[in-house]
């Protein structure tokens, strides 16, 4: 475990520059005090790794210096071809470089890795857009690809919620959610996010992006995901699910399922949970309990009750 931490920091240094000894105890989750001594242990093998004080300070390599410690274990190379995200290339315009790469790749494996990783690609196959969904036709993602990866500034159109707006950003990276692209982006310095297909125009400025020290993309989401979910369910309801309206709910609202699953209580009938589930908003809610029909009786709020009454009567006036 120690040996693969080692060849791991000395890459991390190869490829990212100088690191904080805090940041390689973040990305390996050990103590300081490990890094230190891994650092120590790489200066012993002959490695020239130099630490540097100071504020902006941390372990470097000397310029110059690579490391040829890069070979495929078989299990890497298996995995290799599970990395990519189907169409992503494609979609951001470097679909038959991306396609050289892999074969270049493919290549330079040890002998019997490169066949190992195409029976591997040959059998599984990821498909990231949802059921009943297509994936979006976007003709502005090469061009932002391109501000994002030489860190250009750009001036964006963007359709919000609630108006067109006009904004001058600093790209910090593109994420593919669900077969949905979008951008992350800074405002003074502030990361934000922005729906790529909502974006009605762009254009290049002549400076360069300013990218917030440290600024890591996948961290960023990971954080702006969860904190976007719960801000998005906000408000709550109490039902009462058969196992079939448990079953359909995950459909609907599948954080909701998730809960009532976790701590919903029997209840009568036999065979029923009841279940204190987060919700969007009355409006929102109220579609996805009709879906559920008669599998689920929602108990509070009084106002989610009147709403669903209101339209099942509405649907019932239509086959009378």
């Amino acid at each position: 475990m120690r040996a693969s931490r080692l060849l791991s920091i000395l890459i991390l240094l190869q490829m990212r520059g100088r690191l904080s000894a805090e940041t390689l105890a973040q990305e390996f989750e050990v103590s300081v005090r490990t890094i230190y001594r891994d650092i120590d242990q790489l200066s012993a093998a002959g490695v020239p790794v130099y630490a540097e004080r100071g504020r902006a300070g941390g372990f470097a390599l000397l310029d110059g210096y690579r490391t040829r410690l890069t070979g495929f274990t078989p299990a890497e190379a298996d995995a290799l071809l599970l990395a990519g995200v189907g169409g992503a290339a494609s979609d951001l315009g470097i679909g038959a470089e991306a396609a050289a790469a892999q074969l270049k790749l493919l290549a330079s494996l040890p002998p019997d890795s490169g066949a190992s990783a195409q029976r591997v690609a040959s059998r599984f196959h990821l498909d990231p857009i949802n059921w009943y969904s297509r994936a979006e036709s976007i003709d502005i993602l090469p061009a932002l690809a391109t501000a994002v990866w030489t860190e250009k500034r750009i001036r964006i159109r963007y359709e919000s919620w609630t108006d067109l707006v006009t904004r001058d950003v600093d790209p910090l990276g593109l994420v593919l959610k669900a077969g949905i692209w979008y951008l992350v982006a800074a405002v003074k310095r502030q990361p934000r996010t922005y729906r790529v297909s909502n974006i009605r125009a762009l254009d290049v400025l002549g400076g360069q992006g300013k990218r917030p020290a440290r600024f890591d993309l996948a961290r960023f989401w990971t954080t702006w995901a969860k904190d976007f979910e719960a801000r998005l369910l906000k408000e709550r309801a109490v039902v009462k699910l058969s196992p079939a309206g448990l079953r359909g709910l995950r459909g609907v609202n599948e954080a909701a399922a998730e809960v009532a699953r976790d701590s919903g209580q029997p209840c009568k009938p036999d065979g029923w949970i009841k279940a204190d589930i987060p919700i969007e908003s009355i409006g929102h809610a109220t579609g996805q309990m009709l879906r559920l029909g008669a599998d689920v009786e929602v108990l509070k709020p009084p106002a989610l009750r009147e709403a669903i009454a209101r339209e099942a009567q509405k649907v019932a006036s239509i086959y009378q």
